[in-house]
């Protein structure tokens, strides 16, 4: 919605404050009042840590999310205003009142494929786990809508488990792209606002040289340091609540099973006010809630394979309690077809892009383990969340199938079908979004779909590929008009898709300060299911070259950021 009146100073913005986290949670008792509070140490109970971020050094403007300012009612020109840069690049002492001289860190557990782990903590404990180089530093309220926005870079807090707490350019201008993209390609994610660099800080990382194929990282570079803001309702993760129902389940403290309490009723208020009744009582509010947190999810991980997105690290610190797509680290997006792809070197086959969701269900697992020490001794409500936990998979496997139906323009899922056509399309080695884009036009022939294919066919895989193809036009006989049907599909399946071999070109011309190719991608990504210019489709609607296969930093890449 366009908005007439737009805001374009820091002063008027600090008006849009309203802190419902600082004011409806506790701070660790044991925080400083100030937010000096930049080094490793157990932060044993509260929800959050106060905390100041560390600015960068001569911030420069790179880019800023037009959609999410036009969304906010923010003029454009306030992204260069000097003491809206000053915020958004750290330092907090450029902030006006009502906006608070601090920001906050918060705590949270790790758990993969629901095992829970404390050793990725330093302490071992588990204590000091939580937002190493993540500080919030706004809420508020813009046209009625709640949004937290926090620093990605934004320097050390308690939880840096001894790290520098910066973010390099290259990992921030993908996150900064990927939210935005995932965006307009429909699908609920965090959201970008700003990307600003540093002219003189430098921070060194481990990345891949030249043409490179080592699996790792193979030589230790200078990299410009960077903040980008992300934006959410919150940014409560389903690790969170694991860190507080950890506590109340141990009596970690007198007060660790009311904390958990809150930090669950914080979450229904910011993420699910408009669907749970306030007037309900708490143990019904909670099943209510672990019914919409399962739809959520479900939805959401079927969403990403529609689109060929692959999270990579899936573990339950990385899953929005508020079901959408968080945490753009070692994220990637299928080009050729394999169900175990994987972008992240140390990611592993559990979180490939076609077991997402079995690591959703795992993630699941945890946050219903999380609810039922609210619900001990309920008896009756504590049956109704484990029925809901244990239909997890097949309220899964049902929009799975719903996601298909739509990818192939079908009135009703037809598994035969499905998996005759996985199986060629892994035989074919295609491309997994230009397949679905041609198929999108419903061709006659093969002769299209040939051009999504990496390797050469046979008369033998052609045969089987027209048999296919004239199966899955029988079906589509049963439907509407081709052409709303062909619409409807395109609507579905995207004609651009996130190919890393076309964003590395973006980071490093960034490096030395020319900023054009992130501009050129943010107005190639707000309409990916659209057919671009001649000129843009010829660029960005390109398969993946040969030299780009295999190839570190491009095929897969080290979390290092």
């Amino acid at each position: 919605m366009e908005i007439s009146v737009k805001t374009t100073t820091l002063e008027e913005f600090a008006q849009h404050a309203n802190y419902s986290l600082l004011d409806s949670l506790t701070p660790d008792p044991q925080a400083t009042w100030d937010g000096d509070d930049h080094m490793p140490r157990q932060v044993f109970s509260g929800h959050y840590v106060p905390v100041t971020p560390t600015p960068l050094a001569a911030p420069k403007y790179v880019a800023h999310s037009k959609t999410l300012f036009n969304e906010l009612g923010l003029s454009d020109a306030l992204a260069q205003n000097e003491q809206f840069r000053n915020l958004f690049s750290g330092n907090i002492k450029a902030a006006q009142a009502p906006i608070r001289g601090y920001g906050w860190a918060t705590g949270y557990a790790l758990s993969i494929y629901a095992s829970e782990y404390t050793q990725q903590c330093p302490f071992g404990t588990g204590n000091g786990y939580g937002d190493g180089r993540a500080i919030s530093i706004f809420e508020g309220l813009f046209n009625g809508k709640r949004w937290e926005m926090q620093l990605k870079g934004g320097g050390r807090t308690p939880y840096c488990r001894g790290a520098d707490g910066r973010a390099v350019l290259r990992s921030s201008v993908r996150e900064f792209l990927a939210q935005e993209f995932m965006h307009a390609l429909g699908i609920p994610t965090s959201r970008s606002l700003t990307l600003y660099v540093s002219q003189v800080e430098t921070v060194r990382r481990g990345w891949y040289s030249e043409n490179s194929q080592s699996l790792d990282p193979d030589i230790l570079v200078d990299t410009p340091a960077a903040i980008t803001t992300r934006v959410a309702p919150s940014f409560l993760r389903v690790g969170q609540l694991e860190l507080f129902a950890r506590r109340a389940r141990s009596k970690a403290h007198p007060n660790a099973q009311n904390e958990l309490k809150m930090i669950v009723e914080h979450l229904i208020e910011r993420n699910y006010r408009e669907e749970i009744d306030p007037g309900l009582d708490f143990s019904n509010q909670v099943i209510e809630l672990a019914t919409l947190f399962r739809s959520r999810l479900t939805k959401l991980v079927a969403n990403w394979i529609r689109v060929g997105y692959c999270q990579g690290n899936f573990n339950s610190d990385n899953c929005a309690a508020g079901g959408f797509t968080l945490d753009y680290g070692p994220f990637g997006f299928c080009e050729q077809f394999d169900p175990s792809f994987q972008p992240w070197t140390g990611g592993g086959e559990h979180f490939a892009f076609f077991n997402q969701p079995m690591a959703a269900e795992a993630n699941f697992e945890m946050f219903w383990k999380s609810l039922r020490q609210l619900l001990d001794g309920d008896a009756q409500n504590l049956a109704q969340l484990d029925q809901i936990r244990e239909e997890f998979a097949e309220v899964m496997q049902q929009e799975i199938e719903a996601m298909w139906v739509k990818k192939l323009g079908l009135n009703s899922f037809n598994s035969l079908l499905v998996n005759e056509l996985l199986e060629l399309m892994i035989i074919s080695k295609i491309d997994y979004t230009v397949f679905f884009r041609r198929l999108s036009v419903i061709p006659e022939d093969l002769s299209m779909l040939k051009e999504s294919f990496y390797m050469p066919s046979s008369e033998q895989l052609d045969a089987r590929w027209n048999n296919w193809l004239q199966n899955w036009q029988l079906q589509l006989k049963g439907c509407n008009e081709l052409s709303a049907r062909s619409a409807a599909m395109q609507s579905s399946n995207p004609n651009i898709t996130w190919r890393e071999w076309l964003i590395a070109p973006a980071y490093e011309k960034a490096a030395q300060g020319d900023y054009s190719l992130i501009k050129e991608l943010q107005n190639v990504f707000s309409n990916p299911y659209k057919q671009q210019s001649k000129e843009l489709e010829s660029k960005y609607n390109v398969m993946k070259p040969k030299q780009f296969f295999n190839l570190g930093g491009i095929s897969h890449y080290s979390c290092s950021s």
